[in-house]
C-alpha cells in the first residue's frame, strides 16, 4: 500500500509570510503523496476586526453568521489558498487549490442549531475519495480550503482540523495515511509555563490536562478529531512544527 501524508498548517503559520515560506520549503522535503489542508482563523480575525465586525467562539470553534462567512471565503479559499499554490508552483510543486465545493471534493451539512446556532458552520458529511485519488496518482498535491458546501449549495465555514481528519480517515482505505497538524508550536504541552512538551499523549492524560484547563479552545477540537481519526484506520497522527516532525526531533503523538 502507497504512502499518505495529509498535513494540516494553521495558528500563526499562515498568518506570518516568513513562517509560511519555511513551511512550505519544508513541506517539499517529505516524500510521496501529500496532501495540504490548512486554516486561517488568526488572519481571519485581523479582517473582521478591520471591519468592526464581532469575532464569536465557543470551545475553540467559530460561529459563522453571513458577513464572517463572506470574509472567510476572501480569507481561506482566496487569499491564503492561493498563495499557498503559487508558492507551491514557484517550488516546482504541481498542486490544485480546493474549497469543499470543488469536484465534491468535501460535502456537508449546516451543523444542527438545537443546542447552540453555530451560523454556516457545516459537519462533513462525505470525502470524495475518488476524486483525491485521481488527482494524487496524477502527481498533483490537493490544497484544501476550510470552505466546504452543502446539497442545496449553500457555502459553510467548516473546522479545517476536522477536514482533515476526515480527509485522513478515507484515505486510509486506499493509502498507508499519516495525519500531521502543524503549527508554530513544538507539540502538546503538560505545562503551558515551562512548556513541557509530552511526547505521546493518550486518551487519560487528555482528559487530565483538559480538566485543568491546560489543553483548552482550538487545541480541544483538534485533540478530539485526532482520537477520532484513529479509530477510523489513521495510522499515526503527529501535532508539532513541520520541521521538528521531519527531523523526527519534537512532536507529539496521539496514540489511542
Amino acid at each position: 500500500m502507497d504512502k499518505l501524508t495529509v498535513l494540516k498548517v494553521g495558528g500563526a503559520v499562515t498568518q506570518n509570510k516568513l513562517l509560511l515560506d519555511k513551511f512550505l520549503n519544508n513541506f517539499t522535503k517529505i516524500k510521496g503523496k501529500k496532501i495540504l489542508v490548512h486554516g486561517g482563523g488568526r488572519e481571519l480575525d485581523v479582517l473582521l476586526k478591520k471591519n468592526n465586525h464581532p469575532i464569536k467562539m465557543l470551545n475553540g470553534r467559530r460561529i459563522t453568521d453571513k458577513k464572517t462567512l463572506d470574509y472567510a471565503l476572501m480569507v481561506y479559499a482566496g487569499k491564503i489558498n492561493k498563495e499557498i499554490v503559487a508558492k507551491l508552483q514557484s517550488l516546482k510543486l504541481n498542486s490544485l487549490g480546493l474549497c469543499g465545493a470543488d469536484a465534491n471534493s468535501v460535502l456537508c451539512e449546516i451543523r444542527s442549531k438545537e443546542e447552540l446556532d453555530y451560523g454556516y458552520v457545516g459537519d462533513v458529511v462525505s470525502i470524495n475519495s475518488d476524486f483525491f485519488k485521481l488527482i494524487l496518482e496524477n502527481n498533483i498535491i490537493p490544497v484544501c480550503s476550510s470552505i466546504t458546501y452543502d446539497k442545496d449549495g449553500v457555502l459553510l465555514n467548516t473546522n479545517a482540523d476536522t477536514i482533515a481528519s476526515e480527509i485522513s480517515s478515507n484515505m486510509s482505505k486506499i493509502y498507508e495515511t499519516q495525519l500531521w497538524y502543524c503549527f508554530e508550536e513544538k507539540g502538546v504541552y503538560q505545562d503551558s509555563m515551562q512548556k513541557k512538551l509530552i511526547d505521546k499523549l493518550d486518551m487519560a492524560t487528555y482528559k487530565s490536562l483538559k480538566s485543568k484547563g491546560i489543553i483548552s479552545k482550538g487545541m480541544i477540537p483538534k485533540v478530539n478529531n485526532c482520537f477520532n481519526g484513529l479509530k477510523k484506520g489513521i495510522s499515526k497522527i503527529l501535532i508539532g512544527s513541520l520541521n521538528g516532525i521531519i527531523e523526527n526531533k519534537t512532536y507529539t503523538e496521539i496514540i489511542p
